[in-house]
């Protein structure tokens, strides 16, 4: 009896656990990001450029909005979800002092280039893309509140240089995210299997 005891205690220290912040940045970033691409696809439709008005168009089970204008509603209301979930998450990674083991440093270049250790590799790897991600959301951010508020926000879309391009960078934003998250999951994988991936929703 005692040892089935300490068997089942044995297997549950060796379960990964996530912080109730960790997870609920994750769902909500899921309903957020979900909200906004479907969305996005409706407005996609609606617009030309990028040829969805006259062109290949997504199928409605795919899209959010009815036609542009609830699209675009949808969008911008998914929008301020997403922005406060990162900002909430981000002030709680400084609070904790969580960033110093999320983000890339100078020992994981080193791992890098030089460790034997797959696992190490793997975790660097990791802080690498998490890295990268930062000025690909700040870019979808940014550009994101330059189409909600281009007059109040005409400086946004002059840095972008003109209205196209920032419509482009800010398109071009969803895929590169997209492909994140895939990395994301399979570095997950790799590291601690399927149970890694449960413990981050529940």
């Amino acid at each position: 009896m005692g040892s089935s005891v300490t068997s089942k205690k044995t297997r549950s220290r060796s379960e990964p656990h996530q912080a109730v912040a960790a997870k609920v940045f994750h769902w909500l970033n899921i309903i957020s990001l979900s909200l906004m691409m479907m969305s996005g696809l409706e407005i996609y439709n609606a617009n030309p450029v990028f040829g969805g008005r006259g062109g290949w168009q997504f199928p409605s089970p795919f899209l959010l909005g009815g036609w542009l204008a609830g699209g675009r509603h949808w969008h911008f209301a998914a929008m301020w979800l997403f922005g406060l979930n990162l900002l909430g998450y981000g002030i709680y990674i400084f609070i904790t002092r969580r960033w110093k083991h999320r983000f890339l440093g100078s020992s994981d270049i080193k791992a890098l280039q030089k460790s034997q250790n797959p696992k190490r590799k793997t975790y660097a790897w990791h802080r690498l893309a998490y890295t990268a991600i930062i000025p690909v959301l700040l870019l979808a951010i940014l550009s994101g509140l330059g189409m909600y508020k281009p007059a109040q926000l005409h400086w946004i879309v002059d840095l972008f240089g003109s209205w196209q391009a920032l419509r482009i960078v800010h398109f071009i934003s969803v895929p590169t995210f997209l492909i994140f998250a895939l990395i994301h999951s399979l570095l997950g994988l790799k590291v601690g299997g399927s149970r890694l991936i449960r413990s981050i929703f529940w």
